[in-house]
């Protein structure tokens, strides 16, 4: 067969992930954070958009009647400016100058002294005074550490030292870094450096600049003078403390019960994180994206939190008058392309609640015993299940699920919460869920008397015959320790130590 060009024609399907489309599944997994965040930019960026505040318009309806109220004490403190004169009344009052009656005042300032609403409740410029402006900001670990080391060093050698260190300091205020390293990057004596580091050391908050525990309250033991030797062991061994080991503690430090419990409420004194002061990382609330109600028929009752959910509208009429009288077809591929964009935008929000609460919905019907009798009846679930339910795929159902809360009569939980491993039931019943068998494990331990320490082994056994759990040691170990529950050893020292001293 003789090569040859030739045309044809041929007709096929494909599936094509559009821009559009990426940013619509991007928008799955955002929080309601940062997705309030991606829509602020979008109004800034595209004139089509405008917020739905969810409000009538005014002078729809008749003007309200003034209802006079009874003033309590802090609006009558809030509104006294009314009550209050200005500048020239008051210097009329005495009959004087006004210069005479505030002497410190600045000359452009002399006819407005008084600061507060004007008599009709409203404040100069449309808007009340921000009082957070007023706040004074949390000075940062690092500029707080820099300042201290332009006094305690002196060479410009060793504050460029110093500046490395600083910021080899983690939240906590430790070292993170190798003085090595440092040493070897400025091409600096490994003596040099750790010359600063002690220098560093004794600098405000104590403890700061530590690489350890120990050293972090060695630290701050000498700042207060109470580094003796016998505090000096104790803070070397501190393992045996974290292990409860007291009988091991007394020997090694050489003291009696009595002088540890006071060693103890000293360290106990001590700050482990010094740099955590400085931290001005802000506290984000976890606010619900869904709220599970009990619903009158016995059944739930699902909303979306409206409070955390963006609204949009497209406004059809500006593009529509500004679309007649433009001529530049660069301005009308900009005016298409914003339309365009503000469309998807909506219908991607609108599709985006849609799913939630599809997805809401299939949570809370199969984890309806978890929502009506607590954790112990919390079944196994996972992405496919609740995927095939809503005829969804699984990684649409984990993108849903990432980043969003479920506020139910049990408490605020996570989406990802529900999902859990299956263990399986030694006596042919249904299976287990890995968070239910995790609740009773816990529950046994906080049952456990002192003198009946449970192990491993003995908590497997118990979870077999009791509930048909069929669990493994390992399982049991392994879980226990996700939980931060401390060994069988451990515990049953904690627990003698307690019944001693109670």
């Amino acid at each position: 067969m003789a090569l040859s060009p030739r045309l044809e024609f041929r007709q096929s399907q494909s599936l094509t992930l559009t821009p559009q489309l990426m940013q619509s599944i991007r928008l799955l997994q955002l929080s309601h954070l940062e997705l309030n965040s991606f829509v602020e930019e979008e109004l800034l960026r595209n004139p089509l958009l405008e917020r739905d505040d969810g409000g009538s318009d005014e002078g729809d309806g008749p003007e309200p009647q003034h209802v006079p109220t009874e003033m309590s004490a802090y609006e009558d403190t809030v509104t006294s400016g009314d009550r209050v004169k200005d500048g020239s009344e008051i210097a009329e009052g005495y009959d004087t100058a006004i210069e005479n009656v505030f002497p410190d005042a600045a000359p452009q300032d002399l006819g407005t002294v008084r600061q507060g609403p004007d008599r009709d409740g409203s404040f100069e410029g449309g808007e009340a005074p921000d009082l957070d402006q007023f706040v004074a900001a949390k000075p940062r670990l690092s500029d707080h550490l820099e300042a201290q080391a332009q006094f305690v060093l002196r060479t410009p050698a060793d504050r460029l030292i110093a500046q490395h260190l600083i910021d080899g300091l983690n939240e906590a205020g430790y070292l993170t870094v190798e003085l090595d390293s440092i040493a070897q990057l400025l091409g600096a004596e490994i003596e040099d450096v750790e010359a600063v580091l002690q220098a560093l050391q004794s600098c405000d908050p104590p403890g700061i600049f530590a690489r350890s525990v120990a050293e972090c309250l060695s630290i701050q033991l000498r700042e207060r003078d109470r580094f003796d030797p016998m505090m000096e062991k104790l803070v070397a061994n501190l393992d045996m403390l974290a292990d409860h080991n007291i009988p091991a503690l007394l020997k090694v430090v050489g003291c009696d019960r009595e002088d540890l419990a006071d060693m103890l409420a000293e360290l106990r004194q001590l700050d482990p994180k010094p740099g955590l002061a400085f931290d001005i990382t802000p506290v984000e609330t976890v606010v619900p994206d869904v709220f599970v109600r009990a619903a009158p028929d016995g059944g739930w009752q699902i909303e979306l939190n409206s409070d955390v959910l963006p609204r949009v509208l497209v406004n059809r009429v500006y593009y529509a008058k500004v679309s007649k009288r433009t001529r530049d077809p660069g301005e009308k591929t900009f005016l298409s392309d914003c339309l365009q964009t503000a469309n998807w935008l909506t219908k991607s929000l609108d599709q985006r609640a849609q799913t939630i609460t599809k997805v809401a919905a299939e949570i809370v019907r199969q984890q309806d015993g978890f929502l009506t009798h607590g954790v112990a009846h919390l079944r196994p679930m996972t992405l496919k299940m609740v995927a095939d339910a809503i005829e969804m795929h699984e990684s649409t159902v984990s993108r849903v699920t990432a980043n969003k809360y479920m506020a139910t009569p049990r408490g605020l939980y996570e989406l990802k919460y529900f999902f859990t491993t299956a263990i399986a039931s030694s006596d042919g019943g249904g299976d287990h869920s890995a968070e239910a068998v995790r609740h009773r494990i816990k529950q046994l331990i906080d049952a456990e008397a002192p003198n009946a320490i449970l192990s491993d082994d003995t908590i497997a056994e118990m979870l077999r015959k009791e509930q048909g759990i069929d669990v493994a040691r390992r399982t049991v170990a392994k879980y226990r320790e996700g939980m931060n529950i401390p060994s069988s050893v451990i515990r049953r020292r904690q627990k003698k130590e307690l019944a001693r001293t109670a």
